[in-house]
C-alpha cells in the first residue's frame, strides 16, 4: 500500500514553481538596483577624489598687481 503523503501534488508544485519565479524575479531586480547603487557612488567617489587631486596639483592662482593711483 502506497502512501498519499508521499505522492506528487500538482496544485502545490504550480505554487511552488510560480511562488519562485517571482522570487527569482524580485531577486534579480534587487541585485540589479544595488549594483546601480554600487555603480553610482564608485563614479561620485571617482569625481570627488579627481576634484580633489586635481586642485592639489593646480598651482595657486596669481594674485592681481597691486593698483597704484595715477596722478596726472
Amino acid at each position: 500500500m502506497s502512501n498519499p503523503w508521499l505522492k506528487k501534488n500538482p496544485f502545490m508544485s504550480m505554487w511552488l514553481s510560480t511562488a519562485n519565479s517571482v522570487a527569482g524575479s524580485m531577486r534579480g531586480q534587487a541585485s540589479a538596483e544595488a549594483k546601480r547603487q554600487v555603480n553610482a557612488a564608485i563614479a561620485e567617489a571617482t569625481r570627488e577624489n579627481l576634484k580633489v587631486w586635481n586642485a592639489a596639483v593646480k598651482p595657486a592662482a596669481a594674485k592681481p598687481a597691486a593698483r597704484t593711483k595715477r596722478t596726472r
